[in-house]
């Protein structure tokens, strides 16, 4: 039997995130995986994979901040704002006059903080119940609603100067749903030459680091987090006596004990380590919002 854990694992370029996937469940032998949080084929790095029960944790984990590494080149739109799309304008050589170094840390200055944010339209969002990248292959023209996000960190870490273009390195750190595609297009709309994402690297979701990652060559036998440790990670952990964690598991209420609980939502944890599920609270008691499959011993 395969047991339930967060696996996470280090993607590299070329693979969609459903191939990830595919993988995972060839190499652990269970059609019940599922990740938190798509990354391009062109980007590598780090995608949270859930095994059996614990994909029902991935919805708490989605919505984790994340932290990348990317290279934005100024000088060159694309249909795609990354390397993948067709080349559509390169600035002039006059356009560079006003790109100096303090011009370009304003404008990453600009795209820092609490922003709003127009996503690439060949991105995975659904429009009227179809991604707007099929929309946008199917011919369409498609245009997004902005949304707000909110980007921690922006910061230059190199810049290279090519012919006709400049490349930077950039660290980011931001809220899910951010797309680095759009701040590398809108970065480079800011100063006057355009923009797009040539490299990126997803290096942290929320607590999980790309560092604890393993590749796609070392899936077989690969360590997992158990249900309990992970969710441990991401919410505060409430620690249930037996008859509690019977209780939770019958689907009961447990009564006045929501003073227990100072979030939103928390960790039920038995003795033994093992999470019973997500706990919430209900007026003076705490009630199930997801419980976890039992594991046979």
């Amino acid at each position: 039997m395969v047991s339930p854990g967060i696996l996470l694992v280090d993607k590299p370029a070329g693979l969609t995130s459903h191939d990830v996937v595919a993988r995972t469940r060839r190499a652990f032998g269970t059609r019940k995986v599922g990740h938190a949080g798509t990354l391009d084929p062109m980007a590598t790095g780090l995608l949270v994979i859930g095994i059996e029960g614990a994909t029902r944790l991935l919805t708490y984990i989605v919505g984790a901040d994340k932290t990348y590494t990317a290279t934005i080149r100024l000088g060159q739109t694309t249909g795609t704002d990354d390397a993948e799309g067709e080349i559509l304008t390169t600035a002039s050589a006059d356009a560079w006059a006003s790109v100096t170094d303090d011009a370009v840390s304003a404008g990453i200055a600009e795209l820092t903080g609490e922003i709003s944010q127009v996503p690439s339209a060949v991105s995975a969002i659904k429009v009227d119940g179809r991604r707007a990248y099929d929309r946008v292959r199917a011919g369409e023209e498609v245009v997004l609603a902005a949304r707000d996000v909110v980007i921690s960190r922006f910061d230059l870490l190199a810049t290279r100067r090519g012919e006709g273009h400049v490349d930077l390195d950039v660290i980011v750190e931001c809220s899910s749903g951010t797309y680095i595609r759009s701040l590398a297009r809108d970065l480079g709309a800011g100063l006057g030459v355009g923009g797009h994402l040539t490299a990126l690297r997803r290096t942290r979701v929320g607590p999980f680091d790309v560092t604890e990652a393993v590749g796609l060559d070392a899936l077989e036998g690969a360590p997992t987090l158990t249900p309990g440790e992970a969710a441990a990670r991401i919410l505060p952990v409430l620690e249930m006596s037996s008859d509690d964690a019977r209780d939770l598991r019958h689907g009961k209420r447990l009564s006045g004990q929501a003073a227990r609980l100072h979030e939103a939502i928390g960790a039920a944890i038995d003795q033994d380590g093992a999470l019973i599920g997500i706990v919430e609270k209900r007026g003076a008691d705490l009630k199930s919002a997801m419980n976890m499959p039992e594991v046979a011993p």
